[in-house]
């Protein structure tokens, strides 16, 4: 009797107010006029059918963004299905922005030429992990004229021909590429690129065969925001020296795994661009200066760094800590130093990432318990100094919402039972191979963790049937892994 009253603009406004995919389908299976709504208001669609794919969009005809990565059969034949009435193809394609076919192998170069023409209004190409992908695949995505974010990553065809036709072809707008695992492209490809598309904001060529010549294309670009070069293993110091008076920018850099750079390359970085807000560095030193640290300092608007199996010691720890007030997430994976300096410094940090780090210990914990009570995220995978009485001082941090502490094999039920009970807002929690937990765990954890979506159970060999009825009681959750669990039988 109630919805009678209500028209459909106040049933949008409704609708407008959901906030979560769990509430938003609960809607559509109320009745028919709340599904017309969830037609009309949709703005975005991820298919996992293509044999569904032409009745979604006959329906849904008001939307931005399509995700077909999840559509495993999407080929050119589809794309002829989806566009054959041309009423429907009109109404669908004519306001898509977003267009996601990631791991879309199937769609060749025909069906991707014609589904891209048919969207005039796209901005936003993903067509990551389509590793068939190659110089044609890239002549049918250089027509997008309005394209300003592109992802390419592994599409291992693709050559400098190939991004030489897109950086023509799409130059003008386009802010953002991805290039990753493109293993085709050289220093030619990425030259045209930095000539072309002076509006690039940001740039991954993470893993590609490019050398330091690339970084004196690069440094040309005025705009550039963003730059992720991960496992460039021909990248040198001398590269990173273009860097400095260049990318005047620059907000971003990762040169993680680049294993010829040194701290003096990283000196030139700091030096040019004060206003760094994220710095990745991992995997990168046998040894981190003097120098370095004290550059550091210099960087007020640092938020993020991460040092990954880099040597820090107690004192460099405290050194960070006491320059870099505006840090908000370190990574620190299987570093030797202690963190209880960093953590008394460092008491605004959201995120901290300290995987295999052998010095985290009970004071260590009880440190961040006692200093950091905004964190976030926390990783302590493979942490053996981590056990019961560590996770009670660490149980402070209540506004944590992921928490991962595989294989951390000296916990047991008695400390996951502090966590489920102080730190209720966790929506994540990796428990793999913890072999002490067990249904007692579970139990507690059901009760406490109400918000929990994503579990990680594989491994704990203590959990039996009974403790897996409990698991039944975490609405929320929507990924559960539970792999190697023995014990189950039923």
């Amino acid at each position: 009797m109630l919805l009678s009253v209500l028209t459909e603009d106040l049933l949008i406004r409704v609708y407008g107010k959901l906030g979560s995919d769990s509430d938003r389908k609960t809607w559509r299976i109320v009745c028919k006029d709340f599904l017309r709504v969830d037609w009309v208001t949709r703005r975005s669609l991820r298919v996992l059918r293509s044999e569904f794919l032409q009745g979604l969009l006959s329906k849904y005809k008001n939307l931005d963004t399509l995700d077909l990565s999840v559509c495993p059969r999407i080929e050119d034949a589809s794309v002829s299905v989806m566009l054959s009435q041309a009423i429907n193809s009109v109404s669908w394609t004519r306001g898509v922005t977003r267009l996601v076919l990631s791991r879309a192998s199937g769609l060749r170069y025909a069906g991707l030429e014609r589904l891209v023409g048919a969207c005039p209004c796209l901005e936003v190409l993903d067509v990551s992990y389509c590793w068939v992908y190659g110089d044609r695949e890239a002549w049918a995505i250089s027509s997008v004229g309005k394209l300003r974010e592109l992802r390419m990553d592994k599409c291992l065809g693709v050559t400098d021909v190939g991004l030489a036709k897109i950086a023509v072809g799409c130059g003008g707008r386009l802010e953002r590429l991805s290039l990753k695992w493109c293993m085709e492209i050289s220093d030619l490809g990425v030259d045209l690129l930095c000539k072309k598309c002076l509006e690039l904001k940001e740039l991954d060529v993470s893993y590609l065969k490019i050398t330091s010549e690339s970084l004196r294309s690069i440094a040309s670009l005025p705009k550039l925001e963003v730059l992720l070069m991960a496992g460039c293993p021909f990248v040198d110091d001398y590269g990173l020296q273009f860097l400095e008076n260049g990318c005047p920018s620059l907000q971003v850099i990762d040169v993680s795994r680049c294993g010829c750079v040194s701290s003096s390359g990283l000196i030139s970085v700091i030096r040019g661009h004060s206003s760094l807000a994220m710095l990745n560095a991992g995997y990168c030193f046998s040894e981190l200066s003097a120098n370095v640290l004290h550059c550091l300092k210099d960087l007020k608007n640092l938020k993020t760094i991460r040092l990954d199996r880099a040597p820090v010691s107690d004192s460099s720890f405290q050194t960070i800590g006491t320059n870099c007030k505006s840090l908000v997430e370190i990574g620190l994976s299987k570093c030797v130093g202690r963190i209880s300096a960093l953590a008394n410094s460092c008491r605004n940090l959201l995120s901290l990432k300290l995987e295999a780090c052998d010095k985290v210990t009970e004071k260590s914990l009880d440190q961040l318990g006692s200093c950091c009570l905004r964190l976030e995220e926390l990783d302590l995978t493979d942490c053996c100094g981590v056990n019961d009485e560590g996770l009670k001082y660490l149980s402070r941090c209540s506004e944590l919402l992921s928490l991962k502490l595989g294989l951390c094999s000296n916990i047991s039920d008695k400390g996951l039972a502090y966590i489920a009970r102080n730190c209720t807002k966790i929506s994540e929690l990796d428990l793999y191979r913890c072999t002490g937990i067990g249904d007692d765990g579970l139990v507690t954890l059901s009760s406490g963790c109400k918000k929990l979506t994503k579990l990680n159970l594989s491994y704990c060999n203590g959990v039996t049937d009974r403790g897996m009825q409990y698991i039944g009681h975490l609405g929320e959750l929507s990924d559960l892994e539970m792999r190697g669990l023995v014990n189950l039988h039923k």
